[in-house]
């Protein structure tokens, strides 16, 4: 991988959310005109997905991705629920959490948005994350990275290629990716950050418009804004959105004019952003990003969805110091008045499995999908995957992980679950297939080849699984054809 970014496509690529809001009222729709017409010529809307699809697996392969079913799940549903207000949708759109200290995100082909974990830090409520997510999503609806990649083709052709590899060092060690770009040739500098205040703009009027058609408080994205305008006043170092793209003095008036015109909607953050927040932090923090106590207390002092996600935040702080029977203690009232909230019974099976008491997680569960199993919350059929494994009881497990893994093939959770359950029962040719599943997801295609190679070696010649394996072999070399640009990139 190249350890030079090209700094007019990763200004565009790492689409953080700086810009300026030009001060109209909120009559301005957002199926605004194309910035020229060179993008489609340049990449289809399957080109942008194919793309997508590569950088997702090198991403899952290189980058602290949470790989956390609930919190998967929850901004998923948020992010679903700004798109269905968004026009001009060509993608679908998935959202993943990076774990970082960092204050950023990034949108990138094929309608991926990538949010660091630290957003939960600095955002107080729902609306001011959904305008985050409202704006990145905005810059992919736009396909403002298509005209990036245009401007990038016609101004070097010999390099464009190499500039996509290279945002995977970028993605996977951020810091390291702004180092890089002080050796950037300066050249045309001055009309790639033109083309990036455009964008920037673009993305702002319509994230703000799609904000407001979800549900959501408008105020908050000036809100936030100003949260970045402080941190910058009183740190030593801007925020890495700021690094990214420098905040234009005049964008928090144009924000706050433009909110200030569009109807005020008053709305309480829900129950599980309080809950995602509290998960966040508490398991996923770091020494500056962290459920510190004045927030639980805070919390405490605040309505039944705040005083909720305090107790659950103090459950899970006994849970991550081994302290299990005060985690259950504290879990078990809320559980008993809410027996069917995901977020209190996913923390309630670690716990219950932490303190090898598996067969009350395993009851609780069954009991939970009995009847339902095929349209169960993925999350209670992922935990109860892991409480059979707990359990041993291996059968069971590679039942529900086969149709798991049918419906939700991306998810590398259920196929390390399969992959462990079928070893456990010494079915060695399906082992091998699920690990090669999730080796392709991380991009590690060439060893997904192998293990399918391997697993088709291992049944009966002829057979309908020996065929099965061997037409997901052709299937993950086809990918490799077309992922081939994209490696000869990332290794200039």
């Amino acid at each position: 991988m190249v350890t030079r970014l090209k700094k007019s496509f990763i200004a565009v690529l790492l689409t953080a959310f700086v810009g300026a809001l030009p001060a109209q009222a909120d009559e301005i729709q957002d199926n605004l005109p194309d910035m020229g017409t060179t993008a489609g010529s340049t990449l289809s809307i399957g080109e942008e997905m194919q793309m997508g699809d590569y950088f997702v697996r090198q991403l899952r392969g290189g980058a602290p991705i949470i790989n956390d079913p609930l919190l998967d799940q929850y901004i998923n549903h948020l992010g679903g629920t700004l798109v269905a207000h968004a026009n001009s949708v060509r993608t679908p759109f998935h959202f993943f959490l990076l774990r970082s200290s960092e204050l950023n995100a990034f949108a990138f082909f094929g309608g991926n948005v990538v949010l660091h974990s630290a957003l939960f830090n600095y955002t107080d409520n729902e609306s001011e994350l959904a305008s985050v997510m409202a704006h990145e999503l905005s810059h992919v609806t736009q396909r403002h990275l298509a005209h990036a990649m245009e401007d990038q083709r016609r101004n070097a052709p010999l390099t464009w290629v190499g500039a996509l590899g290279s945002i995977l060092l970028t993605m996977a060690n951020p810091q390291l990716g702004m180092a890089a770009l002080s050796g950037t040739i300066a050249g045309a500098a001055q009309g790639n950050i033109s083309f990036t205040q455009a964008n920037e703009q673009e993305a702002d009027r319509i994230g703000l418009q799609v904000l407001q058609r979800a549900g959501f408080d408008p105020q908050a994205m000036p809100a936030f804004l100003q949260k970045l305008a402080d941190q910058n006043r009183y740190s030593t170092a801007p925020p890495e959105m700021l690094q990214t793209h420098p905040l234009p003095l005049s964008r928090l008036a144009d924000t706050r004019n433009r909110a200030n015109q569009m109807k005020h909607i008053a709305i309480d953050s829900s129950q599980d952003f309080y809950l995602a927040k509290a998960r966040v932090l508490g398991m996923f923090g770091s020494s500056d990003n962290v459920l510190r106590n004045d927030v639980l207390d805070a919390w405490q002092k605040g309505n039944a969805r705040r005083q909720l996600a305090a107790q659950y935040g103090q459950a899970i702080l006994f849970y991550q110091a081994k302290k299990y029977d005060d985690a259950k203690r504290t879990l078990q009232p809320l559980l008993t008045r809410q027996p069917s909230n995901i977020w209190l019974v996913d923390l309630m099976t670690d716990i219950d499995l932490a303190l090898k008491q598996t067969g009350q997680a395993i009851s609780r569960l069954e009991a939970l999908v009995r009847g339902n199993e095929r349209d169960a919350n993925p999350v209670l059929l992922l935990n109860l995957a892991n409480a059979y494994v707990e359990g041993h009881r291996y059968s069971d497990d590679i039942r529900i992980l086969n149709r798991y893994t049918f419906s939700h093939p991306d998810d590398t959770n259920g196929w390390d679950l399969l992959a462990q359950a079928c070893a456990e029962q010494g079915l060695g040719d399906q082992e091998l297939a699920a690990r090669a599943e999730r080796l392709a997801l991380t991009g590690q295609l060439d060893q997904a080849v192998r293990a399918l190679s391997e697993a088709s070696s291992r049944v009966k010649l002829g057979s309908l699984q020996q065929a099965r394996y061997d037409a997901r072999i052709d299937q993950i070399r086809q990918l490799q054809l077309r992922f081939a640009q994209y490696e000869k990139g990332a290794r200039r």
